[in-house]
């Protein structure tokens, strides 16, 4: 039985996954890093502090702190998601899905919680999620499952009564890892990675996800 849908943001609610790999490529790139955008895709899922710390280990640089570098990365998506964010394409639907199963439904994010307030501001989602969580004050983020299990326990579910909802490779790995039922809506260029396998669905979007499905998951 699934008792609690828990949901990615970024890439996910939103398509937020640009306006990261473009401030990344600006601000880092504009400290001399050689930085591509393939670099910014290979870490989608990953909390920010974590992408200029291992930028930092590989390409020290002179000037701003690693801390200080995420800060400006992270000013810039959300600049750019308060402007012209937009819902995802079956959004309200997936949570609607999930209402109507009689689920408990939660946000585990690695993103920063003034990113969520923003995304959840802008897409008028504020009520939706009885629990959000930011990977933000974990130890560890996405893939590990860290931010999922503390998602769960504040839902009073446990994991394997869990579907987490999921659009990046780290992110799905973390739901799994965590021992979750796993959707994957990977990005249409990534869709055919033979990695999201380990999903227990590749869609391609949540309007996809249906009542037979859902209950074919659980």
């Amino acid at each position: 039985m699934i008792r609690a849908a828990i949901f990615d943001m970024d890439g996910l609610l939103i398509d937020s996954e640009p306006y990261w790999q473009d401030a990344e490529l600006e601000v880092l790139g504009g400290l001399g890093l050689p930085i591509t955008r393939e670099d910014a895709i290979k870490t989608m899922g990953l909390r920010v502090d974590e992408i200029t710390a291992q930028w930092y280990l590989r390409h020290p640089w002179h000037g701003p702190s690693p801390e200080d570098v995420a800060e400006q990365i992270l000013d810039a998506v959300i600049a750019r998601v308060r402007r012209e964010g937009v819902a995802r394409d079956g959004v309200a639907h997936a949570i609607e899905l999930a209402r109507s199963r009689g689920a408990s439904i939660g946000l585990a994010t690695s993103s920063a919680v003034r990113l969520i307030e923003a995304v959840v501001d802008r897409l008028g989602l504020t009520g939706a999620f009885q629990v959000t969580l930011s990977a933000q004050f974990e130890k560890y983020g996405k893939p590990h499952p860290a931010v999922y299990l503390k998602t769960a326990e504040a839902l009073e579910v446990t994991p394997i009564e869990c579907l987490a909802l999921e659009d990046s490779l780290n992110g799905v790995l973390a739901a799994k890892a965590a021992r979750m039922k796993c959707v994957a809506v990977p990005a249409p260029d990534l869709r055919e990675d033979p990695r999201f396998s380990i999903a227990d669905r590749v869609l391609p979007s949540l309007a996809a996800l249906t009542p037979a499905m859902w209950d074919e998951i659980a």
